[in-house]
């Protein structure tokens, strides 16, 4: 089972049916539960303390989602990158050998708390590039759709 734990909601309709139909096309492999927790607003003037407090909420939210038994993998600019098929025989690995609930998270636009980091398994950086999150959501399903298409040999990957 997958479950992707999201900071804020996704708004553009686009975006929305994007995620559905890998949503869909995941059906035969995996269970997907999605969950989006509340974004806190912060001042774009914030002090460093503010912007902690606001992490600290999200990062609180997040953490309630997830249970002691489940592998995280963190979405994460300071994670390590990996190609299509290092991903996929990464997910694989921890689905054999780690635990069968993998949950992805991905924070909200200031980053995650200490808590968060502490709690991944993994810290994944999905790009070196910026992407609005409501892309990155859809980045994520596609790239676990892709791999487990790799993981099964099946045609999509090329």
């Amino acid at each position: 089972m997958i479950k992707i734990v999201a900071v804020g909601k996704v708004k553009e309709k686009y975006t929305r049916d994007g995620i559905d139909e890998y949503c869909k096309r995941l059906g035969p492999y995996t269970k997907l539960e999605w969950i989006e927790v509340k974004d806190y607003p912060c001042a774009p003037n914030a002090s460093v303390a503010e912007q902690e407090i606001v992490k600290e909420k999200e990062g609180d939210a997040i953490l309630s989602k997830i249970g002691d038994d489940e592998v995280v993998i963190a979405l994460d600019l300071h994670g390590k990158e990996y190609s299509s098929e290092e991903f996929s025989k990464v997910l694989s690995d921890l689905f054999i050998y780690e635990s069968s609930k993998v949950t992805f998270v991905i924070a909200g636009s200031l980053g995650y708390s200490q808590k968060v980091i502490k709690r991944a398994n993994v810290r994944w950086c999905l790009s070196k590039c910026t992407f609005p999150h409501q892309i990155v959501r859809l980045l994520l399903v596609e790239q676990i759709y892709r791999a487990y298409k790799i993981t099964k040999n099946e045609n999509y990957h090329k």
